[in-house]
């Protein structure tokens, strides 16, 4: 059995630590936004010395999944406000069957990671 994972470089495993699924009011689009509270893609400059997916890679026991975030957005504060504390990647999953495989692979990693859920 494949432990799920999240990769946006190839090799690199990111530890996510939230998630939330929305959906658009006006064209009924789901939303989805994983929060990182600090991303190996970014630490060492990884950036330049990895293979790059050019997608967000969600592996798990069904095989792998590659989304193309619609967004990416880093959140700083600090007594500078240079310090980050936490990046949030979000991407448009296409309802039915898309969004069914999306849910197995969250709740899986939810599993494997003690995470929790619970609404607003």
């Amino acid at each position: 059995m494949t432990s799920p994972s999240i990769q946006f470089f190839a090799g690199l495993f990111e530890e996510m630590s939230n998630v939330s699924l929305r959906r658009e009011v006006r064209t009924g689009k789901l939303i989805v936004v994983l929060q990182f509270e600090q991303l190996k893609a970014i630490s060492g400059f990884n950036s330049f010395t990895k293979q790059s997916l050019n997608s967000l890679l969600l592996i798990d026991e069904e095989g792998e999944i590659r989304v193309t975030p619609s967004g990416t957005k880093f959140i700083f504060g600090g007594d500078e406000g240079d310090e980050l504390k936490r990046v949030d990647c979000k991407f448009v999953v296409d309802p039915g069957e898309g969004f069914d495989r999306i849910m197995r692979f969250l709740h899986r990693y939810a599993d494997a990671n003690g995470m929790e859920y619970a609404e607003n």
